[in-house]
This record gives structure tokens, C-alpha cells and sequence, in this order.
């Protein structure tokens, strides 16, 4: 590839959208026309029991696909740089690394009690044909029955479930299906958030860390322009003072506490007994510039 490809790395509902959205409005910046490419990303790796995958589960075939297919998404586009964003990928970053060990990385994490509870919401959301269609363009053919099989499930244990959740959305962690059977929808989305950060943030951490940059999704919306311009730092690439604007139009920080509009007393406490100690740790270290790297 010409550049570096550019990928996001957070749990999802951390605010990995807006933060690529706002990127791609960057001239010369692009990404895959749908929310995330996670059928790319386990092609080969397809009947993996989560999406906890290390360097070793990156065999020629898969990086030669995965690196094909980035190339083609970069033909198309025109890119000179390729933005990814698939909040499976907290879980695989030396997977990631090993089929671009030239990857630029950014690391987002948001509080997590308003991850877990706009995650719950996705667990139980109505279904969306054109969302899912978008994705559906990017499954292999050689995947397609395995998936469709997968989606039909994953609907009907909605449909018979007592919470009317899905049988799994988002990052699956090693774990979460036996989790599913024995604690409530939020603890698991709190573990979710727990599992997709702790395991990100240490693997981040084994990496040159002029690959890597971090920050908070509170930052981000209450100064996006400052944080913006850290993140084209980090990428090196100048922009002027309009450029900047146009970039973070749609930036908002509305979304900052809604977990106290969603969450009973009771859910709060179960909940912070599995987010604290993180927020305590990972996150305050990413807010306080606390350097990241193990060497």
C-alpha cells in the first residue's frame, strides 16, 4: 500500500464512529462504505469461538487476503490513506500487527458505564436491512452460508429470549456466551467494555509506541478541535485551521452521562463493580498522558 493503513482500535459504543467519520472528512483520508468490515477481518479464521485472535492465527493465506483487499478498497477510493474501524479488532491487535506491522494505531476509550449502556440498546435494537446489506456486500462468497445460518439464530434467539437480545452482538470476548447464561444483559455489556479495553490497551502497549496514539471519547467531543489536531499529529499530516472545522462539524459531546437516563440503581451498582477498577486504571492513564509502552 502507498500509506500506512490507519486502524481505530475501541470497544464498540465507544465512539470509534464519529471519530473515523470525522478523519474521513479530511481530503485524501477514506474508509469502507459501511459501518465495519469484520467479515474481512475473520475470513479464514471464520469458525473461531471469539474474536480473540494473536499472530499466530495470521497463517500467508489470511494476510495475502486481508492485504489484497485492502489494496483493492484503496484503488477504488483513491485513498492515500485507508481508515478502519472495526471494534472487533480491540481484541486482535497482534493479528492486526502482523499483517500491517507498518499500521498506525488509535486507541479510543469512553466511560464505561455509557459504553455498557448504549451497547444494551444495540443488544435489543429492531433490525436494520440497509445497515446490514452494507456490511453483507464485504461477506466472501465462500462464507456466505455460514453467515446467513448465523444471522437467522442470532434473530430467533431475539425473538425467545426474556431480555429480547440478540445470541451476541459486538466483540465477542473468550467467555461472553457462557457469561450470557448466568449474568444480566448489562453485566455483560460492562464485561464487554472491560474485555475490549484491557486486552487493547495491554496489547497496544507491546507495540513501538510512535504507532500508537490514545485518547478519551470525553476529550474528544469537549475539545475535538484540540484532539483532532493531535490525532493529524500523531499522522503526520498539517492541516489548516478550516480544514480542521470542516472536519469536526458534526462533533458532539450530547452523548457524555447518558448512562443515568438508562440505568436503574440497581444495574449501577452491578455495573460499577465490573467498569471501576478499569476506569480507575486504563482510563486515567489515556486522559492523563501516562506513557503506554512496556519497553
Amino acid at each position: 500500500m502507498a500509506k500506512e493503513p490507519i486502524i481505530i482500535i475501541g470497544a464498540g459504543r465507544s465512539g470509534t464512529n464519529i471519530l473515523r467519520d470525522t478523519i474521513c472528512r479530511i481530503e485524501g483520508f477514506e474508509t469502507w462504505p459501511c459501518d465495519e468490515i469484520n467479515y474481512i477481518w475473520r475470513h479464514r479464521n471464520l469458525r473461531r469461538s471469539s474474536d480473540r485472535f494473536t499472530a499466530e492465527d495470521a497463517s500467508s493465506s489470511v494476510v495475502s487476503y486481508i492485504k489484497r483487499e485492502f489494496l483493492r478498497f484503496q484503488r477504488l477510493s483513491g485513498a492515500q490513506h485507508v481508515v478502519e474501524k472495526t471494534c472487533a479488532n480491540s481484541l486482535r491487535v497482534p493479528f492486526i500487527n502482523k499483517i500491517f506491522p507498518d499500521a498506525r494505531f488509535i486507541f479510543l476509550i469512553r466511560e464505561g458505564k455509557d459504553v455498557a449502556s448504549s451497547a444494551r440498546q444495540r443488544w435489543t435494537a429492531r433490525l436494520e436491512p440497509k445497515y446490514i446489506l452494507k456490511k453483507a456486500r464485504y461477506i466472501p462468497s465462500s462464507d456466505i452460508a455460514y453467515y446467513g445460518i448465523r444471522y437467522f439464530y442470532n434473530r430467533i434467539k431475539k425473538v425467545f429470549s426474556k431480555e429480547k437480545r440478540l445470541a451476541f452482538w459486538g466483540p465477542i470476548y473468550p467467555g461472553m456466551m457462557n457469561d450470557l447464561k448466568t449474568d444480566t444483559l448489562i453485566e455483560v455489556c460492562g464485561k464487554q467494555w472491560k474485555e475490549c479495553t484491557e486486552i487493547a490497551y495491554n496489547d497496544l502497549s507491546c507495540l513501538d509506541p510512535t504507532k500508537v496514539h490514545m485518547m478519551t471519547y470525553e476529550a474528544f467531543v469537549s475539545d475535538p478541535k484540540h484532539e483532532m489536531r493531535k490525532v493529524m499529529e500523531f499522522l503526520n499530516k498539517d492541516l489548516t485551521n478550516d480544514e480542521l472545522d470542516r472536519a469536526i462539524g458534526k462533533v458532539s459531546s450530547r452523548s457524555v452521562g447518558n448512562y443515568k437516563k438508562h440505568l436503574t440503581n440497581e444495574e449501577l451498582d452491578k455495573l460499577n463493580k465490573i467498569v471501576e477498577p478499569v476506569m480507575l486504571d486504563i482510563y486515567q492513564k489515556v486522559a492523563n498522558n501516562v506513557p503506554h509502552s512496556k519497553n
